[in-house]
């Protein structure tokens, strides 16, 4: 498929990002509880995807749909996003002490999940449909979410990747 000819939708590719963090939540669910191994899989690719997610809607999407809403009301909902983002983030940061078996790791991505959970509901069922109603070009902002989600990618596969 030419992303010349089907153009890209922000909102869309953020709400795609949503469904493979709940895939991953899900699969965490079902692991066995001794499967440490699958958990910490799932747990660290779970917080890449997070991580990237959130840098996109931070760089471009919140700056983006602050700037086309204009008034205070429908600002507040990127605030709380921007606040949101900060406890995902800090619960993502506890995983840099933790593995998998240890005490606090399975809660403390249970936590996460819940957190994720609650802002991808408020994003989908509020600040996406104001958005929806601005003038903000979703497809131009798409392209650049591409581009940037795969520069952060390569990043990521650059520092995994043994020298």
């Amino acid at each position: 498929m030419s992303t010349a000819q089907t153009p890209l939708d922000a909102l869309k590719i953020l709400e795609e990002d949503h469904r493979d963090v709940e895939q991953l939540f899900e699969a965490f669910d079902r692991a066995p509880k001794d499967d440490l191994e699958r958990k910490s899989t799932l747990v660290q690719r779970a917080c890449e995807l997070l991580t990237i997610h959130a840098i996109v809607e931070e760089e471009l999407l919140y700056p983006a749909a602050r700037e086309a809403f204009g008034s205070d009301d429908e600002k507040i909902d990127v605030e709380e996003a921007y606040v949101e983002h900060f406890l995902v983030k800090t619960l993502i940061e506890k995983f840099t002490q933790l593995k998998a078996g240890d005490e606090g790791f399975d809660a403390t991505f249970r936590v996460l999940k819940e957190n994720v959970m609650h802002h991808v509901e408020e994003e989908e069922s509020e600040l996406f449909k104001e958005i929806r109603k601005t003038k903000l070009d979703v497809a131009a902002l798409g392209q650049k979410i591409v581009a940037r989600k795969t520069e952060l990618q390569n990043r990521i596969t650059e520092v995994a990747t043994p020298r």
